[in-house]
Formats: C-alpha cells, structure tokens, sequence
C-alpha cells in the first residue's frame, strides 16, 4: 500500500504527510470524497437524473471509508481481513444497476448516470486509499465527459445516417403505406420492433431503426427535417427520434 501511495505526486509535494494514517489525513479524505460526490450529484440532479446529489454524496462517502478501513486492517493486521473497497465497489456496481429505466418507447434512461455512480464509488475508494492524484484525475475527466461530450454525441448522431424513431400510427394496418413513403425517400428500414402494450388499442407503436441511403438526403437533409416531413403523413399519430 505504502509502495503505491508512495508515488502519488500530491503525497510527494507534503513530504509523505498525506499518507500518515492520522485523524486529519482521515478527514482530508473523507471531505475530498463528500466534495466530489457533491460536485458530480450536483451536476446529475440539475439535469433531473434518477441518481441525485444525496445517492452521489452516499456512494463516495461510503466507498472512502471502505479504502480507509482496508488500510487500517492492512497495517494492523495484514491479510487476514478481506478486501472491503471491492465488496463495495461491487455493491455500488448493483446500485448503479438499480437505477436503469426503460421508457415506454423501449428505450434505456439513466444509463450514463449509473456508470457516472459506479465511477464515483471508485473515485471515492481512491481518495479513502490515499490516491489523492488519480481520483482527481478521474473527477476532472468524469465532469468533463458529463457536460461536453453530450454536445460532441448529438453532434455526431445528427449526422449518422443511421437513426431511430418512436412510431405511433393511427391503425397498424398503415404500416405497410409508411414503409412504402419510407423506401420511396431512399432511406433503408433495418428493422421494426412493435411495442406490445398497445396491441389491444388499435394503434400501432413501433421502434424503427432507419439508414439513409439517398445521396441528397445525406447531403441536404437532417434527421429532423426527415421526421418533420414524414410527420405530415395523414396516418401518423406521432413519430420522434430516439435520442
């Protein structure tokens, strides 16, 4: 432990202060992973996600003081205790798991803040084990893929022409005229998926998996400006992308 901890740069710069195993390192480690928890719980709550600030706070705390009980049994009593930090960076994993929804257009929300949970509970282990570096590191990049690389994502699926769509017909029996305009446009059907709790409404709700085939529409033409013109069909109830 003291090997791994021994190269921490910030270690080095307090002269192997930060490494001693005293009450104010233990407090330097725990605020650390309380502010972290907050940062990244503030940063999921303002966007309304299932995981918020007090989940965030919880799973950073809980998996510092995990680290910090591994070092005390590890310099007490060598290894006759088990690894604590990855029984609970195992729980935080299943947490994380927990906090999944599936829409009702089949689709899978809150799969980034899981991840950025499971993360978190990593990075708190890291500051509970003295790795005051790399936990930084990973908070920094963490946020940072949190608030930028969502603008880069939409960036790049608005010009995939590969895209998926919510469907919802008036009758399923106009599905057949909709694959019909489709084709007609060049763009290519990959596949359709029904959603079965609607089959006993009449309507026909569907995910549809698009390519864009035609030149001009690659060209010319957006993901929206194509649902907008395939929204004026007279047979369609609602039709939106899958984000």
């Amino acid at each position: 432990m003291e090997g791994l901890v021994a190269i921490d740069p910030l270690n080095q710069l307090s002269q192997g202060w930060l490494n001693e195993f005293n009450i104010w390192t233990i407090l330097i480690r725990v605020i650390l992973a309380l502010i972290i928890g907050t940062v990244l719980g503030i940063e999921r709550s303002r966007k309304r996600h299932t995981a918020g600030l007090r989940t965030f706070i919880l799973v950073s705390l809980f998996s510092s003081l995990a680290a910090l009980l591994d070092v005390y049994f590890s310099a007490n009593f060598g290894e006759i205790f088990p690894a604590i930090t990855t029984a609970v960076v195992l729980g935080g994993a299943i947490i994380s798991g927990n906090t999944l929804l599936y829409s009702s257009k089949n689709q899978i929300k809150g799969l980034t803040t899981a991840v950025a949970l499971w993360l978190t509970s990593i990075i708190g282990a890291c500051f509970g084990a003295g790795l005051y570096t790399a936990g930084l590191i990973a908070v920094i990049c963490v946020y940072i893929s949190l608030n930028m690389m969502p603008k880069l994502e939409v960036w790049l699926k608005n010009r995939s022409n590969h895209f998926e769509i919510h469907l919802e017909l008036k009758n399923r029996n106009d599905l057949v005229n909709f694959t019909g305009v489709v084709r007609k446009l060049g763009i290519r059907i990959d596949d359709i998926e029904a959603n079965p709790a609607y089959n006993n409404t009449g309507l026909g709700v569907y995910t549809v998996s698009l390519t864009i085939g035609s030149k001009e529409l690659k060209k010319y033409k957006s993901h929206a400006e194509i649902i907008e013109a395939l929204s004026t069909l007279e047979y369609i109830n609602c039709i939106e992308e899958i984000k």
